[in-house]
């Protein structure tokens, strides 16, 4: 895990206004799908997988899961999550980005547990940037560590928080 993706800077939100929300996963490359659904089933909510037509299964996740496919234009599912989301929703990403457009309404989650908030968000995107410059002048940057199990349970810990919280 980065440095600056530490569990000291994890603030649990205010507890939710409102029961009525769902969990929107940016679903192309997500490796938490099936827990974050199986644990949204657990608290029945209602959860909108988002992914690209490239990606297209014919999983039948349950009757709880909504899933919707957009356009592989770059940036395609980030605009329909931005489009979907209300106050309170979580969206589950890995991309700092799409965090950022949605930390102003809804809850914004990342694979690895650790939530995104309005106090971390413009390091992550400076972060985000300076690799995108070092790689363009040839430049090796380190990338995110492999996923791990430890993450995987980090993450569903956190989700229940969340939900809870």
């Amino acid at each position: 895990m980065h440095s600056y993706l530490n569990n000291t800077e994890n603030k649990w939100p205010k507890k939710l206004q409102s029961d009525n929300f769902k969990i929107i996963i940016d679903a192309d490359s997500s490796p938490v799908v099936h827990e974050t659904i199986k644990v949204a089933a657990q608290h029945d909510i209602p959860v909108y997988l988002v992914k690209d037509y490239a990606h297209h299964t014919t999983t039948d996740y349950g009757e709880h899961v909504t899933t919707m496919y957009v356009d592989t234009a770059s940036d395609s599912a980030d605009y329909k999550i931005a489009a979907l989301i209300q106050e309170n929703d979580i969206v589950v990403t890995g991309d700092y980005g799409l965090a950022s457009i949605v930390l102003h309404k809804a809850r914004a989650i990342h694979h690895t547990g650790f939530l995104y908030s309005a106090q971390n968000i413009d390091t992550l995107l400076l972060t985000r940037h300076i690799h995108h410059e070092s790689r363009k002048r040839n430049k090796r940057v380190k990338g995110p560590s492999k996923f791990t199990e430890m993450d995987r349970k980090q993450f569903i810990i956190s989700l229940e928080q969340l939900i809870k919280a």
